[in-house]
């Protein structure tokens, strides 16, 4: 039977209460951010792109100066923002080409997601990304306070096996770190198809004194927000009935 907004916001709500022990018995831990990282191989051109443009895109963490997130960036940017897990690119291309003024960084571990987004940022000519391949925990230590004034993270895996929970991006000491680097206004987006991690993230997100859920009614977290691109995981999963959440934090400890 299928729940009509009201009843599937309680049932998030409910879920996400019914969670709240067995993770806390799970006894998560600041981790890192696990992904594939092979898939399939790489046409010629993806190739290229991976040995000449990757590099010149790459965010060295032990070379980039964090105190000067402009320095980063070849356009002049007025502000940054970070998206975990970007997949094919399609959303991030999409708010890059939108707000030319923002610095765009997108984390990815996966091979064939970084070869897909490199293809679009040759084809738009985009100068407001920088790509980094590694653990987004090891990002969010190396970014300043206040760093970025938003944290997308989008359709990621939901790890739904209890002994691999510890795999999800949304964790507490996460969010801690989301909050110290987010500016005293920012906002964290989540978007999932799985009820579970989407009452995960609740759960999680509404015990930290540091966030606010911004859901005044039920569109406001089953719609999304205006001007979202859709993802290629979205349009499939639209197809397959399943139905997305998307969810709105603001930072709330200015």
């Amino acid at each position: 039977m299928m729940m009509n907004g009201q009843d599937r916001h309680r049932q998030m709500t409910k879920s996400a209460d019914g969670i709240a022990s067995s993770s806390q018995a799970a006894g998560h831990s600041h981790g890192s951010f696990f992904g594939r990282r092979k898939g399939h191989k790489l046409r010629n051109h993806q190739t290229d792109l991976m040995e000449h443009l990757l590099p010149r895109l790459t965010l060295d963490l032990a070379t980039a100066d964090a105190s000067a997130p402009a320095s980063l960036f070849d356009a002049p940017v007025d502000e940054m923002r970070l998206e975990i897990g970007f997949g094919g690119g399609e959303h991030l291309v999409a708010e890059a080409l939108a707000h030319p003024r923002t610095g765009f960084i997108g984390c990815e571990p996966y091979i064939n997601g970084m070869a897909k987004i490199l293809s679009l940022i040759e084809a738009n000519n985009i100068a407001n990304i920088r790509l980094f391949a590694g653990d987004a925990a090891e990002l969010l230590d190396w970014a300043r306070a206040g760093s970025f004034k938003r944290i997308d993270l989008i359709h990621p895996d939901p790890w739904p096996k209890r002994r691999h929970w510890k795999r999800r991006f949304v964790q507490d000491a996460t969010i801690a770190q989301m909050s110290r680097v987010l500016d005293p206004a920012g906002e964290f987006r989540f978007v999932s198809d799985i009820d579970d991690y989407c009452s995960w993230t609740l759960m999680h997100m509404q015990r930290s004194n540091d966030f606010a859920w911004t859901a005044e009614r039920a569109d406001d977290w089953r719609k999304p927000w205006p001007h979202y691109t859709m993802t290629r995981y979205g349009r499939k999963a639209e197809r397959e009935g399943r139905k997305a959440a998307y969810l709105i934090f603001k930072r709330t400890n200015a």
